[in-house]
């Protein structure tokens, strides 16, 4: 993992959520859908939110001139909305998330998604979050320009390279390049601050892009970037063995099921129910605790530099970032001395002391 923490050269944030009991926590809003093995999560419109906004799909029809497409050949997309005021030159870059794929198979069942295939896509999102247009749920970034950038190489925007005859393409850092050549065109070359962002395979994809997006503007522009939940350990799991090293060989998903107590590990389903619903008994609270100790001290050195930032805490949630419940307001827990929402914009803005 020390690879990660490497190729993330400037200013940074991560978020880990860390149970204060040791568990790494998924929340049970996101549904897994299953591509023959490669689990993806779909995050649902929360219920009960009034007024959300909706932001329409733009598709980059220039990309497919420069073969930056998605995993079927079609063109990539996102969805832009314009910020105002104060926020009318600043600009949050959201890459998507949802998981990897990690064989042919699997790739070929993923680009009949919308995570492989633009002509599959939602033609509207909700943006909510650190994407919300209102200032009681997102003071500090509620006026800029927002976009979400759609994820449709399988890969965290990385990879160049195709299989003829499978008709799958891997070009996902041509998509990020060719998604960012367009909004630079839209008015995002005269930014004056940006912000990378992205949870889980997406939190991935904004330290693998950090440096190429720096390099899109000029000194004077603040740039920094923000893994939400993008972090992924290479530790030992249940059995012994190194699950995520195997599956990242496989640029597969990394969820704490597979990561730490996948099934190949536990062929008996002794963790089933630990790392389902977390109803774990003391030996296997233990080995969380260990887990637990094993990220805090693997980010300790990433986290020495008064530059980079990291927010951990105790919360069953997974992309806290992208919901309103977890990103502001209210969103502090005892114990806590702020929530994310105050801590990422003190990070931002400088404005943190400690």
């Amino acid at each position: 993992m020390n690879a990660l923490l490497w190729s993330w050269s400037l200013t940074g944030l991560i978020f880990l959520s860390i149970l204060a009991n040791g568990v790494v926590g998924f929340d049970e809003k996101y549904l897994f859908t299953d591509f023959n093995g490669t689990n993806v999560f779909e995050k649902k419109v929360e219920s009960g939110l009034a007024n959300v906004l909706m932001v329409g799909l733009t598709l980059v029809q220039a990309a497919a001139a420069k073969g930056a497409v998605c995993l079927d050949g079609s063109v990539p997309g996102y969805h832009l909305h314009r910020g105002c005021g104060t926020g009318a030159n600043k600009w949050i870059i959201q890459l998507q998330g949802g998981a990897w794929c990690d064989s042919i198979e699997n790739c070929q069942n993923r680009k009949n998604s919308s995570y492989g295939s633009s002509t599959l896509m939602e033609k509207e999102l909700a943006f909510i979050g650190i994407l919300s247009n209102k200032a009681a749920e997102n003071p500090d970034f509620y006026n800029w320009n927002k976009v979400k950038v759609r994820y449709c190489d399988g890969a965290s925007f990385s990879g160049d390279s195709e299989n003829k005859e499978a008709q799958l393409q891997f070009r996902g850092k041509r998509v990020f390049l060719a998604v960012m050549e367009d909004l630079m065109a839209k008015g995002m070359c005269k930014a004056k601050k940006a912000l990378l962002n992205g949870c889980s395979s997406g939190g991935l994809s904004s330290i693998l892009r950090c440096d190429d997006f720096k390099g899109l503007f000029p000194r004077t522009t603040k740039v920094k970037c923000m893994s939400d939940a993008g972090f992924f350990l290479d530790t030992v799991d249940i059995s012994g063995g190194h699950s995520i090293r195997r599956m990242y060989s496989g640029v597969v998903n990394a969820q704490i099921e597979n990561s730490i107590a996948p099934p190949s590990a536990d062929p008996s389903g002794s963790w089933h129910n630990c790392s389902s619903s977390f109803k774990c008994n003391d030996s296997q609270m233990q080995f969380l605790e260990g887990f637990k100790m094993s990220m805090l001290n693997a980010v300790k050195n990433f986290s020495m530099s008064s530059k980079n930032g990291v927010f951990i805490n105790p919360r069953w949630a997974h992309c806290q970032a992208e919901r309103k419940d977890t990103w502001f307001p209210g969103n502090s827990q005892p114990g806590e001395d702020k929530g994310i929402a105050v801590a990422v914009g003190d990070w931002y803005f400088n404005r943190a002391k400690k």
